[in-house]
């Protein structure tokens, strides 16, 4: 059953492993602000002592934005290692985003405002240098590709056979990276 109660009586969970970044609390903490209906829809779940089980951030989020009353639920039934277990459970991200319906079907701008971090690249005028969109953020990114085995094999074996072109390294000594790379480039090549 959700009741409301003062902000004060709530005590944060010392054990709680999960971190916000200052740009994404910020996030967090707006987005209370403009809604806070949200919190009716997902109030911060506490154990009889009032610690803290699920929402750590949204109550600092909360005493941030000025609120002197939320929304809680208690989670009286909970044994201890229950309580351990959905203390990691309810922080933990099941599935993923379909970035092609994202960015097809949803406002990009406003859902990275709600506190999406939208993957992209910042390519310049169309050379092959990396242009920088983070002020001191390294110009490298880790990409994750899913693929058949037979595609995975094929790129593989075409990363082991290309040669670089000049030596070139492209800004690191990443020579999986480097290869695809010139994969790539010479694709596009083709593709003219």
């Amino acid at each position: 059953m959700i009741t409301t109660v003062n902000i004060s009586t709530i005590r944060p969970n010392p054990d709680n492993p999960r971190l916000i970044k200052d740009d994404k609390f910020q996030k967090l903490v707006k987005s209370i602000k403009e809604f806070p209906e949200m919190l009716q829809l997902r109030p911060i779940v506490v154990n009889d002592d009032m610690v803290i089980l699920g929402g750590n951030m949204r109550l600092k989020a909360c005493k941030e934005a000025g609120m002197k009353e939320v929304p809680i639920i208690k989670a009286s039934d909970l044994t201890p290692e229950q309580q351990k277990e959905f203390i990691i459970k309810d922080n933990v991200g099941f599935g993923e985003w379909d970035w092609d319906m994202i960015a097809n079907e949803w406002d990009t701008e406003q859902v990275q405002e709600w506190g999406v971090d939208l993957p992209g690249f910042d390519f310049n005028d169309g050379t092959d240098d990396f242009s920088l969109n983070d002020g001191d953020k390294p110009p490298f990114q880790q990409m994750t590709f899913t693929l058949a085995d037979a595609q995975a094999e094929l790129i593989k074996n075409a990363m082991k056979d290309v040669e670089v072109k000049d030596g070139t390294q492209f800004g690191n000594e990443n020579s999986n990276g480097n290869a695809l790379h010139q994969i790539v480039l010479e694709w596009a090549e083709l593709k003219k």
